[in-house]
């Protein structure tokens, strides 16, 4: 009984969670993917110049 009751609270959040979301608009769905583009840009650029010093280093 006690699986029932949070898979029944699980479905009462989740269709809450959804009654109160909205489809973004075109000008907020750009921004989101020009800020998640730059996020990934940095992180991969953190990971070759580390990747670079490593080579260095190691030889």
């Amino acid at each position: 009984m006690k699986v029932w009751g949070k898979l029944r609270d699980f479905w009462i959040q989740t269709r809450r969670v959804l009654r109160i979301t909205k489809k973004p608009d075109k000008q907020e769905f750009l921004t989101i993917v020009k800020v998640s583009g730059l996020g990934i840009l940095v992180i991969g650029l953190i990971g070759f110049i580390l990747h670079f010093i490593n080579q260095i280093i190691m030889g």
